[in-house]
C-alpha cells in the first residue's frame, strides 16, 4: 500500500479541524441560547432545578398544613367533680376542647340521682357569650395551657 503525500495528510487535517471548528460553533450557539432562557427563568423567580420545584411545593404544603393544624380542635380538658353535695363518685364533668386561638367548645354533663344534664356552650377567644361555670373556665384554661391546674 501506498502511503498518503504529506500534503494530502495537510489537507484532510485541515478539513477535521474546520469541521470540528464548526460543530464548536454550533454547541457554543446553542448553549448561549440555554443559557439565556435559564437567565430568564431564574430572573422570573421560576426555580432552576427540579428540586427546587419540588422544594418550593413542600414549602408551600408545609405552610397549608401549618395553617390548617392551628384550626384543628387539639386542646382538650376534663375536669370532673361532684356537682351536688350529697352525690360521690365526681360524675359530672366539664371537657373543653379547643383551637390554637382558644376557639372550639365546652361540654357539661350534670349527674344528679334522677337525672343527668348536658349543655354545650361555644368558646370564642378563650372565652364564651353564655355565663361560664367554675369547672367549665377551670377546663378551658387546662386545654388552653395544657396543664391540670
Amino acid at each position: 500500500m501506498d502511503r498518503p503525500d504529506p500534503e494530502t495528510l495537510a489537507w484532510i487535517a485541515a478539513a477535521v479541524a474546520v469541521l470540528a471548528l464548526l460543530l464548536a460553533a454550533v454547541a457554543w450557539r446553542r448553549l448561549r441560547v440555554l443559557d439565556r432562557q435559564v437567565r430568564r427563568l431564574v430572573a422570573a423567580g421560576v426555580p432552576s432545578t427540579p428540586e427546587g420545584d419540588r422544594l418550593t411545593a413542600v414549602e408551600e404544603e408545609t405552610a397549608r398544613l401549618g395553617a390548617e393544624a392551628s384550626q384543628a380542635l387539639r386542646h382538650v380538658a376534663v375536669v370532673r367533680y361532684d356537682a351536688f353535695g350529697d352525690m360521690g363518685g365526681r360524675l359530672s364533668f366539664s371537657a373543653a376542647v379547643l383551637d390554637d386561638t382558644g376557639d372550639g367548645l365546652v361540654i357539661s354533663s350534670i349527674h344528679a340521682r334522677g337525672e343527668s344534664r348536658t349543655y354545650a356552650k361555644g368558646i370564642v377567644d378563650g372565652g364564651s357569650e353564655v355565663v361560664l361555670t367554675p369547672e367549665e373556665r377551670q377546663a378551658i384554661d387546662a386545654a388552653r395551657t395544657g396543664s391540670p391546674d
